[in-house]
């Protein structure tokens, strides 16, 4: 597990001074006293065999700590393998999670069908509705409330720090996932959150290349998580580990360039008369805006609205496809995050599982693309979108 104070460096072992981290691809380490010792205490804390621990693992969870400015964090196998290991932790059979409703479809999944089964109380709320937070928080003892700072696919921005205070006044902890936001555009932690966690496979890494998770938060909080990742064995493999430290030394670079494009294409889609809604912070519209004036962090006047935009096109879903595969540059595809452009239609993808009458109670809209901008050139990423809505007027 990495922890410290800002300024530390895990980055290399300075005895060998390599640049780049070196991969350890090493099951087990050579027993000492120190290694006998730490496994009589349960094995967390040096490094002698590497479901519990590895080099190159630590090496990327600091780097993650510092961005989401954490006192630890630990990684996964996978963004689900965070958030359910995460929430296995925090909750024991008969306790309470109060839960946005919009959320990611397999996360949804995990809430209402398989918690449930496993004695867990689920309340789902509207994440926009601060009342409806507050009367489920307050209609039993509460553990967790859980959300995401923008909600996939709909882009609702969670009040945090509203929601930090009504969970605490509870005696919940706030656990939230910043998969889409990031910490260019919002550190949940500073605002009140008790847990973040990743999907790491998406921004983090930001090469479309690995599946990784990660939970930072307050060091005893991260420990008990650790200890659960080991009793589950989502541990995250160190070659994979490797891949999302590689990611992060762009990672700066890569949201400026996403969020700057994202920002273009979402006021050029919403000056179409064809385009039904965009959703994106940026626009002088959006439906949170007071909320992302508090909550996004800032480059100067302007909020760090983040890389993805979701739009509604006239004529529903099969509309939607259809523009979707005229995309010259933009890659209909699963997933997010990359350096390249991803669309994709909720639909039939991330939010599969649930009926159109669910689906539209989420908020997710007949005819809905997301769109994860990478980082091709603005005016080629905006035209391609326009020529694809043109093309199927």
């Amino acid at each position: 597990m990495s922890e410290g104070r800002p300024g530390q460096s895990s980055r290399f072992n300075r005895r060998t001074r390599p640049v780049v981290p070196p991969i350890h691809q090493s099951v087990t380490y050579f027993l000492d006293d120190a290694a006998y010792k730490d496994i009589q205490a349960g094995g967390l804390d040096e490094i002698w065999y590497g479901r519990f621990r590895n080099p190159t693992v630590d090496v990327a969870a600091e780097e993650i700590r510092r961005l989401e400015g954490s006192e630890a964090a630990f990684m996964t196998a996978s963004g689900m393998g965070a958030i359910a290991t995460t929430l296995l932790t925090l909750v024991r059979a008969g306790d309470r999670i109060v839960a946005a409703r919009q959320v990611y479809g397999d996360s949804r999944d995990l809430l209402v069908r398989d918690l449930p089964a496993w004695g867990l109380d689920v309340v789902q709320v509207d994440a926009l509705d601060l009342d409806a937070w507050r009367a489920a928080v307050a209609g039993g003892p509460t553990r967790v409330v859980y959300v995401e700072t923008l909600a996939n696919p709909q882009l609702d921005l969670a009040d945090l720090p509203a929601l930090a205070e009504l969970a605490h006044a509870a005696g919940a902890l706030l656990v939230v996932d910043n998969t889409f936001a990031t910490p260019y555009s919002v550190q949940p932690l500073a605002l009140g959150a008790d847990i973040v966690v990743h999907s790491a496979t998406k921004f983090l890494n930001g090469h479309s290349d690995v599946i990784a998770g990660v939970v930072a938060g307050g060091f005893d909080q991260v420990r008990e998580v650790q200890r659960r990742v080991i009793t589950l064995g989502t541990c995250l493999d160190p070659h994979a580990a490797y891949l999302v430290w590689r990611g992060l030394q762009t990672f700066e670079l890569r949201l400026s360039r996403s969020n700057a494009t994202a920002r273009d294409l979402a006021a050029a889609l919403a000056a179409r008369d064809d385009v039904v809604r965009v959703r994106h912070p940026s626009l002088p519209d959006y439906e949170r805006a007071e909320v992302a004036g508090r909550v996004l962090r800032r480059d100067g006047d302007r909020v760090r609205a983040g890389a993805m935009v979701t739009f509604t096109v006239a004529g529903g879903d099969e509309r939607a496809l259809r523009v979707m595969r005229r995309l010259e540059i933009g890659c209909e595809a699963t997933s997010l995050g990359g350096v390249e452009t991803l669309v994709s239609t909720p639909f039939n993808s991330s939010h599969f599982s649930l009926t159109p009458d669910e689906r539209r109670a989420a908020r997710i809209d007949d005819g809905m693309i997301r769109v994860s901008c990478g980082v091709e050139p603005s005016d080629l990423l905006v035209g391609d979108f326009l020529q694809a809505v043109d093309a199927t007027d």
